[in-house]
This record gives C-alpha cells, sequence and structure tokens, in this order.
C-alpha cells in the first residue's frame, strides 16, 4: 500500500478492475495522506471524507469480475475549487464563500464521475483564479512539498501540491493565462492545457472570451492523455467546439512521431528570463529533439501587443464574478475598480482576437514551439505582500509572459518535469502544438518525456 501515492492512475484502475486492489481502501488510503499532510501544505479547502468512503464502499460492493466497468473506477481524484461538485462548497478561493455547498455538478464533473471516479475534495486555488500564487486572504496558503517557503504557484496550486506530495494519484485544474503550466513545473509534474474548445464548460457559458480551459495535472504524459479521453467532448449548447480525434490520445502516444519542424525561444518579449532556469529547460528539451532528428529553429511569435488587452479581460473577469470587492484581496479589488467600461473590454477582446490571428499563423511554418513555463522560478510564500497593487500585478505580468499568449489563441500546450534548481524546486518546460493538435502535441511530449526519464518520486518529507 506503501507505493500508491506513486502509483499511476492508469494501474490503480487496472488493479481494481483485476480486484487486487478496492476502491475502498484504495479511497482510505489516500484520505489518510490527507489527514497526515494537508496541514502542512494547505492544498486542499474541502475534504469530502464521508462523501468519498460511500462511494467508495457502494463502488467495492458492487464490483464484479464480469462487469463492463468505466475507465477509472474507483480511482481516487481531486476537484478545483472553482469547479462545482454537487454536496461540496464552491469557494472560488473566496474565505467568504468556503460554507455553502453546491447544488450541481459542472459538465466536467460529470464525465469524471462517470469515468468512475470518487472525488476527494476540493484543492485550494488563487482568489477567484486571478494570480500564479496560491495565498488568499483568511485561508492557509498553498505551500510547494519540495520546499515549504514557496509557492506551489496558481491558480492550481492546490491541485499541484497535492499531487506531488501524493495525496490524490491525479487532479484536473484549469488554465486561464498559465494556472495549469506554472504548477505543473512549480511542483515537477505534467500540466495539460488542451485547445479552446476541447473541454466543455456545461452548464456555464464561455467566460472571459474563452481564455481559461480545463485540464489536467498528472505524474506522466500517458495520464494526462487518458484523462483528456474522459474529459473531452460537445454538450449542448457550447458556444465552441471540436470534433472528436480519430483515435483517443492515449492511443495516439503509440505512433511513431515523424521529423517535425521545432521553434524555440528562451524568453517572451518584451520580457526577459529572471534566471538561467528557463533557458536550461528548453536546452534540455532541444538536445533531445535533435537527437531524434527534429529540425530545431529560433523563432517566436510576436506577443507585446497581447499585454494590454488580456489584462484588460483579466481586470474584467474580477467584475463578473459578482462578488463584492470588499470581500477580495487589495490586489483583486484595485483590478475590479480599474476594469473600466463594458466597451473598452469589447475593445480589449477584439484587439486580443486580431492578435491571436497573428500567433496561430506562426504555426503554418512551425509543427510545435519549445518555451520556458515562467521567467523565474517560485516566489517565497508572501514574497510580494508588500507591494501596492500595481507593482504585483506587474511582478505577474513579467514572471508568467511565456503562458498567457496560448490563452489568448485557444492553442494546445504541455508543460513536463526536466530538471531540479539548486533550491531543490522542480522546473519544467513548455511546448506548444498547432490548433487542436492535442494528438501530435501529446506524441511529441511523450517522446521527451521517455528520453528525459524524469524520476517519478515523492519529497522527502512526504514519503510514507
Amino acid at each position: 500500500m506503501t507505493q500508491l501515492a506513486l502509483s499511476s492512475v492508469l494501474d490503480l484502475a487496472q488493479g481494481i478492475r483485476q480486484g487486487a486492489l478496492s476502491p475502498l481502501e484504495v479511497t482510505q488510503y489516500f484520505l489518510e495522506r490527507i489527514e497526515r499532510y494537508d496541514a502542512q501544505l494547505g492544498s486542499f479547502t474541502y475534504v469530502a471524507a464521508e462523501q468519498a468512503l460511500a462511494e467508495a464502499r457502494t463502488k467495492t460492493e458492487q464490483w464484479s469480475k464480469n462487469q463492463d466497468l468505466p475507465p477509472f473506477w474507483g480511482v481516487p481524484i481531486s476537484i478545483k475549487d472553482l469547479n462545482a461538485v454537487a454536496g461540496m462548497p464552491t469557494g472560488y478561493g473566496v474565505q467568504a464563500l468556503q460554507q455553502q455547498p453546491t447544488a450541481y455538478d459542472d459538465g466536467l464533473v460529470m464525465r469524471l464521475k462517470q469515468a468512475g471516479f470518487i472525488i476527494l475534495g476540493k484543492t485550494a486555488t488563487s482568489e477567484l483564479g486571478s494570480f500564479p500564487y496560491t495565498e488568499t486572504p483568511g485561508l492557509a496558503p498553498a505551500r510547494n512539498p519540495w520546499h515549504l517557503d514557496y509557492t506551489p504557484g496558481g491558480s492550481s496550486g492546490g491541485a499541484a501540491a497535492a499531487l506531488a506530495a501524493g495525496l490524490c494519484p491525479i487532479a484536473q485544474g484549469s488554465d486561464g493565462g498559465g494556472s495549469l503550466r506554472g504548477p505543473a513545473s512549480a511542483c515537477g509534474l505534467v500540466g495539460l492545457k488542451p485547445s479552446r474548445g476541447r473541454i466543455s464548460n456545461a452548464p456555464l457559458g464561455d467566460f472571459q472570451s474563452g481564455i481559461a480551459s480545463q485540464g489536467a495535472l498528472t505524474r506522466t504524459v500517458r495520464e494526462a492523455a487518458a484523462l483528456l479521453d474522459v474529459m473531452a467532448g460537445y454538450t449542448t449548447g457550447d458556444p465552441y467546439w471540436l470534433e472528436s480525434p480519430s483515435i483517443p490520445f492515449v492511443q495516439a502516444l503509440q505512433q511513431n512521431v515523424p521529423p517535425l519542424r521545432l521553434a524555440y525561444s528562451f524568453a517572451m518579449a518584451p520580457f526577459s528570463p529572471q534566471d538561467g532556469v528557463g533557458q536550461q529547460a528548453v536546452e534540455k528539451a532541444m538536445t533531445v529533439f535533435a537527437q531524434q532528428g527534429h529540425s530545431l529553429k529560433a523563432a517566436c511569435f510576436e506577443a507585446q501587443g497581447l499585454v494590454e488587452p488580456f489584462t484588460r479581460i483579466w481586470q474584467a473577469g474580477v467584475g463578473a464574478a459578482g462578488i463584492p470587492f470588499e470581500l477580495l484581496s487589495p490586489v483583486n479589488r484595485w483590478l475590479g475598480e480599474t476594469q473600466g467600461t463594458a466597451g473598452d473590454y469589447l475593445q480589449a477582446v477584439r484587439q486580443m482576437q486580431i492578435l491571436s490571428r497573428q500567433i496561430v499563423a506562426f504555426f503554418d511554418q512551425y509543427d510545435a514551439l519549445i518555451l520556458p513555463v515562467y521567467h523565474h522560478q517560485p516566489i517565497r510564500i508572501g514574497q510580494w505582500a508588500d507591494l501596492s497593487p500595481a507593482e504585483t500585478v506587474q511582478k505577474i505580468i513579467e514572471w508568467v509572459a511565456p503562458c498567457p499568449p496560448m490563452n489568448a489563441s485557444g492553442l494546445p500546450a504541455i508543460t513536463l518535469p526536466v530538471g531540479f534548481d539548486s533550491q531543490g524546486l522542480p522546473f519544467g518546460v513548455q511546448l506548444v502544438g498547432k490548433p487542436a493538435g492535442e494528438a501530435q502535441l501529446l506524441a511529441l511530449a511523450h517522446q521527451l518525456e521517455t528520453n528525459l526519464s524524469f524520476p517519478r518520486q515523492l519529497p522527502p518529507q512526504f514519503l510514507d
């Protein structure tokens, strides 16, 4: 049982189907780890122990070797606290909203339940999902399990911390400007942001002009592909959607990757990296890809003009949340109070869409782009607490610059762990694919992962 914290969800699912494991003992194991370790991490805002155990008992009693079980029958998963789960609070990272249970499941949550997953609880997010660190006033900050003085990133910071520490075997998250990719890099995980329209946002509509995508935090590319297979798909009334792939994404990993045209950049202009970690990550990926026969060229799209409209849309998201500004942190309050008019928002959307066409056109020449994830490694908990809101926002923009262009354009992107820095913190590299090109992107990422052989391990203080 001590190996379950590092077990692949595919292995867990197979063990349950074969009767070697039961949903109850697997669920109990992860709930015990949450009870033992989460006080140090702050990774969960709500633990659904009674609900998860009741479902696990039912699934254990219903198990039969002759039954055609869903793919992840009895496997535990965590849900980010921006998504609704019936019977659990949806707090959106706001202290005042942490108690009221939600009456419905998001469409994505319904798909995960239909796939057989058991939901352990809700993982911590930054307030309204606004920030690349997870420090909500009045709540414990989420901490990086590799070094507790540092952030695990945000806004899917709790999800990344929980998975990296072995408190859950897989985690759902979302990405509106790097909110999956950043935490994955900070915690030594795989973070997948699919293409716009790949995963439904039902029953809600479009939000912030489609910059946010639901996605996965996993330990391996194969697990990310398998989770995408059960999350993806059209729901009636979706404002945009993509055709289902000809073969499952997990099967696409088995296909040979032909020689591809790969672009690379060590930074996202007009900003510059503040340490050498991003360049080191890109160079590691370049070395592997060159050995695999891919062509490499220094090139990147122009994203400088994206900063202003993306920031305006970010501000509008705070106002659209419908939460009184006095309940929010100073930075979100400032963003909301300076959001501008509806006309300003629509002009920003139009400008973002025009620039996004240029970003997507870049991939007429290249099959994928290799980038850093962020422009420097994770900050310490509270490092920016004394800055003004305007100073904090500028710090955020410069730090996360390699990520938002893929949210604006709707392109798929994935981050993979490639090493550790001098503080013992992991760092990753980002791969960006063609529009609706998850299959090729996942296969390329799997090729990189196979040749890098990043160890599957827990941080030392979270070993059983």
